[in-house]
C-alpha cells in the first residue's frame, strides 16, 4: 500500500523525495515472499510426478506444473522491475560504510552486489517479450492470441532463473530498505519519521499475508516412460 500523498503535505518537498523510495518497499517484500511461494509449493509436489529414481512418469503433468511455477513467479518479477531501482537507488544512499561491515542489515546489503545483474538481465527478457508482442501485432493481426500464450511460456521460463536469484536478493533488499526506513531523515521531525516507518512496516505485513500461494495441477496417474526431469 503506498503511502498517501497526504503524509506528505507538511513536508518540504526535498524530506518528500528522499522519502519517496520507501513506499515501494511493501511491494518488494510481497514480490519476493511470492516467488518463493511458488517455488516451495511446486517443490512440495514435483517428486509426485517421478518415479523413486526421480524420472518422471508424468511428463504433461510436470511441464504443466513448471510452467505454472514460471507464469506466477514472472509476475513477480515485473513488480521489482518497476520498483527496485528507486528502492536499491535509495538503500545505498542511505546506507553507511559501516552498515557493509557489522550490523543487522550487512549481510543482507552484502546479498545485493549481484542484484544488478539480475534485474538487467530480467529487464531484457521483458524487452525482448515487448518486442515479440509488437511484431506479432503488426505481423499477424488478429493471430496475437493464438501464439501469445506459447510466447509467455518462453519467457517466463527463461526469466525463472532471475525469479529464483530474486527471491533472495529481492528479499534482502526489501529487509535493508526497511531497517534504512526507519533511520531519521535529516530536517524531518522524529514524529513524522515514526508515522512514515509506521505506515511502511504495516503495509509490508499486510502485503506479505495476503500474497496468495501458487497451486501447481495435481497429478493424474500415469505409467509412461519420459526423459529425465531437469528442474
Amino acid at each position: 500500500m503506498p503511502v498517501s500523498p497526504a503524509s506528505h503535505e507538511d513536508q518540504p518537498p526535498a524530506t518528500a523525495g528522499h522519502l519517496a523510495w520507501r513506499q515501494y518497499i511493501p511491494a518488494l517484500a510481497a514480490a519476493a515472499a511470492g516467488i518463493k511461494q511458488a517455488s516451495d509449493a511446486w517443490d512440495a509436489v514435483s517428486d509426485s510426478f517421478c518415479d523413486k529414481d526421480g524420472w518422471p512418469i508424468d511428463d504433461k503433468g510436470y511441464a504443466d506444473g513448471k510452467v505454472a511455477r514460471d507464469a506466477e513467479a514472472w509476475k513477480h518479477v515485473e513488480a521489482f522491475l518497476a520498483h527496485s531501482t528507486e528502492v536499491l537507488a535509495g538503500v545505498r544512499a542511505a546506507a553507511h560504510g559501516a552498515d557493509y561491515v557489522e550490523g543487522p542489515i550487512s549481510e543482507d546489503l552484502r546479498r545485493l552486489r549481484g542484484i544488478d545483474t539480475t534485474l538487467e538481465r530480467a529487464g531484457q527478457i521483458q524487452q525482448e517479450w515487448d518486442q515479440v508482442m509488437a511484431l506479432m501485432d503488426d505481423s499477424l493481426p488478429g493471430s496475437r492470441e493464438i501464439y501469445e500464450s506459447q510466447a509467455q511460456e518462453i519467457r517466463n521460463s527463461e526469466g525463472w532463473h532471475y525469479a529464483d536469484e530474486l527471491s533472495f536478493q529481492g528479499a534482502a533488499l526489501a529487509r535493508a530498505a526497511d531497517h534504512l526506513a526507519g533511520r531519521p531523515d535529516p530536517g524531518q521531525s522524529p514524529h513524522a519519521t515514526r508515522v512514515q516507518v509506521a505506515l511502511a512496516r504495516s503495509a509490508s505485513a499486510s502485503a506479505i499475508k495476503t500474497t496468495p500461494l501458487a497451486s501447481p495441477p495435481v497429478p493424474p496417474a500415469s505409467n509412461a516412460p519420459a526423459p529425465h526431469r531437469s528442474r
